[in-house]
C-alpha cells in the first residue's frame, strides 16, 4: 500500500486501505481481539499510518500544483475523487473519536486538509519572493513588492486557466486561493511593517497596499476576473498597523519637507545670489521660482498621500504648511544678512522678485490647496516690511553723500553730473516698475517723495550768502537736476505728479532777484503745497 501512495496511485491505495479497515472493524465487532488487544492497537495503528501517508501526498501534490510548469490534470481529479471516496466512505455523523479511542471509521477531513495545504502553498509562495537587503538594493522594498505582484498574477491567472477546472465548482477553488494568497501576503506585510522603514519605503508599502494590491494592476487585472474577487477580502493590515503606518510616514515626512524646503534656499545662494544671475522678467515682472517651487513640493506630496487616504493628505498639507512657516522667516533672514554685508546689484531685482513671489505664494495657496493663509500672511508682511526697510536703507546709502554736494562749491561748479542724483536713485527705482501692484506703485511713490523732500532740506540749510550770478547758476543747476530726476522717476512709472514742481518752485526763488517776482515764486509755491506754510 506503502508503494501505491508514493506512486501516487492514492485511489487504489484508498480502496486497500479501507478494506483493511473494514476488515479490522469486523473482526472488532466478533470480538476477534478480545484475548489479544495488542493485535487490534497494532491494526489500528497500521490504518491510521497509511491513511496519515496518502493526508501527506494530498497535501504535497497541493502544494506542488503551484511549482510544476504544467498543472497534472488527472492527478487533481483522482485527488478530487479519492476525497468524494472517502467522505462517502467516512460519512460525518458528528461523532468523532476521543482520546485514547481508535480512528477506525472515523472521517479523514480530506477536505480541511486540501484547504490548508493551499493555504501552506500560498504562504510558501509568498516567503520564496525575492528580496534583497538594503545593503544591496535601495530600492529592495519596491522590487520585492514588484516581483510578490508578479508572480502572485501569474500564479493566481495558472488557477484560473489551469486548476479551476480540475475541480467541481463545490470547491469554489478560485475563492480558496485568492483568500489563501491574501492571508499570506497580509501575514508577510505585517511582518515588513514592523521593520524600521525608511520615508520612500513607508511611501512604497502604504501606496502598494491603497493603490495597487486590489486595483487592475495586481488583482483586479481584467484577465483574473471574474474568478478573483476582491470585495470580500478583509484588510491587508489591521487598523492599528495601517495607522502605525501613516503616522510613521508624517513624523519622517518632516524631515524631508524641511530638508526640501532647504535645498530651495541653498539653490538660491549658491546660483543666483552669489552668482548674481539676474530673475527673469516674465509679463513685466521680475520672477522667482520661490512660490512655484514651494507649491510643487506641497502639491506633489500631498497628491500621492491624499492617494493613499484623504486624511494622510490633510496631515501632509498641515505639516507643510507648518514647515513653510519655519521656512519663509529662515529664508528672510539668509536674504537680509546676505544683502546687508555686500552691495550686489542684484538685491533690488530679487527683493523686486520675492515681493512678487510672496503674493503668488499666498493666492496659490489658497487658490489650489483650499488653505486659510492668514498665518503665513503675518509672517510675509513682517518679511515684506524688513526687506523694504533694507531696500530703503539702501537707496539711502547711495543717495546721501550726492545729496549733501548740493550748494556745495564743487556743486556749484558743475563738477558733478547732473544726473548723478537721479542714476544713483535709478539703481533701485528702476526695478520697482517690475514689482507687482500696488506694492510697486506705492514704494515708487515713497522713494519719489523721499528724493525730492531730501534734495529740499539740503537747499534750504542755512548757508553762506551767495551773490546774484551764484544764485543763477544754483537755479538753473536745480531746474536741470529737477527735470532730469522726475523725468528718470516718472519713466520708471510714478504717479506722483505733485512732485514734479517742488525743487522748480524753490530753484524759481533761488534764481530771482526781484522782490515781487520772489513773492508770486513763494505764493505758487504755498498754492501747490499748502501744508508748507
Amino acid at each position: 500500500i506503502n508503494e501505491l501512495i508514493q506512486k501516487r496511485q492514492l485511489l487504489e491505495a484508498f480502496a486497500s486501505i479501507k478494506y483493511l479497515e473494514d476488515e479490522t472493524i469486523a473482526e472488532r465487532d466478533a470480538e476477534k481481539y478480545k484475548d489479544n488487544p495488542q493485535e487490534f492497537v497494532r491494526k489500528s495503528k497500521d490504518v491510521d499510518l497509511l491513511y496519515n501517508s496518502i493526508t501527506n501526498m494530498i497535501q504535497s501534490i497541493v502544494v506542488g500544483t503551484l511549482e510544476q510548469p504544467t498543472v497534472e490534470d488527472t492527478m487533481l481529479n483522482s485527488l478530487v475523487t479519492l476525497i468524494a471516496h472517502e467522505e462517502a466512505a467516512h460519512p460525518n455523523t458528528g461523532n468523532t473519536a476521543g482520546p485514547g479511542s481508535d480512528l477506525l471509521g472515523t472521517p479523514r477531513k480530506w477536505r480541511e486538509e486540501w484547504r490548508e495545504a493551499i493555504n501552506e502553498s500560498a504562504r510558501k509562495r509568498v516567503q520564496r519572493v525575492p528580496m534583497a537587503s538594503k545593503e544591496e538594493e535601495s530600492f529592495w522594498l519596491d522590487l520585492h513588492l514588484g516581483f510578490l505582484q508578479k508572480q502572485l498574477s501569474e500564479d493566481l491567472l495558472k488557477i484560473k486557466l489551469s486548476v479551476k477546472k480540475c475541480y467541481p465548482e463545490e470547491y469554489q477553488v478560485c475563492d480558496m486561493y485568492v483568500e489563501a494568497f491574501h492571508n499570506a501576503v497580509a501575514s508577510h506585510l505585517q511582518d515588513l511593517s514592523q521593520r524600521p522603514l525608511e520615508f520612500n519605503e513607508l511611501y512604497t508599502l502604504l501606496d502598494w497596499v491603497a493603490n495597487i494590491y486590489r486595483s487592475e494592476l495586481f488583482l483586479g487585472h481584467p484577465d483574473l476576473k471574474p474568478e478573483v474577487k476582491t470585495e470580500n477580502l478583509s484588510l491587508l493590515l489591521t487598523p492599528a498597523d495601517w495607522d502605525k503606518l501613516k503616522n510613521n510616514y508624517i513624523t519622517l515626512a518632516k524631515g524631508k519637507i524641511k530638508s526640501y524646503f532647504g535645498n530651495i534656499l541653498k539653490l538660491e545662494v549658491t546660483e543666483k545670489w552669489e552668482k548674481e544671475v539676474h530673475p527673469e522678467v516674465k509679463e513685466n515682472l521680475y520672477h522667482s521660482s520661490l512660490s512655484f517651487d514651494i507649491q510643487t513640493i506641497i502639491g506633489e506630496h500631498m497628491k500621492i498621500s491624499g492617494a493613499i487616504s484623504r486624511s494622510l493628505g490633510t496631515k501632509m498639507l498641515e505639516l507643510c504648511l507648518a514647515e513653510l512657516h519655519e521656512f519663509v522667516p529662515r529664508f528672510g533672514e539668509e536674504f537680509v544678512a546676505w544683502s546687508t554685508a555686500q552691495d550686489s546689484p542684484v538685491f533690488a531685482p530679487y527683493f523686486t522678485a520675492y515681493i512678487n513671489s510672496f503674493h503668488d505664494l499666498v493666492s496659490g495657496l489658497e487658490r489650489a490647496f483650499k488653505v486659510n493663509t492668514e498665518e503665513l500672511q503675518k509672517i510675509l508682511a513682517t518679511l515684506t516690511r524688513n526687506f523694504t526697510n533694507i531696500f530703503l536703507n539702501k537707496l539711502r546709502t547711495k543717495a546721501q553723500p550726492l545729496l549733501k554736494k548740493i550748494l556745495t562749491k564743487d556743486w556749484i561748479l558743475v563738477t558733478e553730473r547732473p544726473d548723478s542724483l537721479a542714476s544713483a536713485v535709478s539703481q533701485f527705482s528702476e526695478h520697482l516698475q517690475h514689482m507687482r501692484e500696488p506694492m510697486g506703485q506705492e514704494l515708487l511713490r515713497d522713494v519719489h517723495k523721499y528724493v525730492v523732500r531730501e534734495y529740499i532740506m539740503q537747499v534750504i540749510k542755512p548757508r553762506r550768502k551767495m551773490n546774484g550770478e551764484t544764485r543763477q547758476q544754483v537755479s538753473e543747476k536745480m531746474n536741470q537736476e529737477a527735470r532730469i530726476l522726475n523725468n528718470t522717476l516718472i519713466g520708471q512709472g510714478s504717479d506722483s505728479d505733485w512732485l514734479l514742481p517742488a525743487i522748480h518752485h524753490i530753484a524759481n526763488i533761488i534764481g530771482e532777484k526781484k522782490k515781487d517776482k520772489i513773492k508770486e515764486y513763494v505764493k505758487e509755491l504755498c498754492q501747490d503745497y499748502p501744508d508748507i506754510r
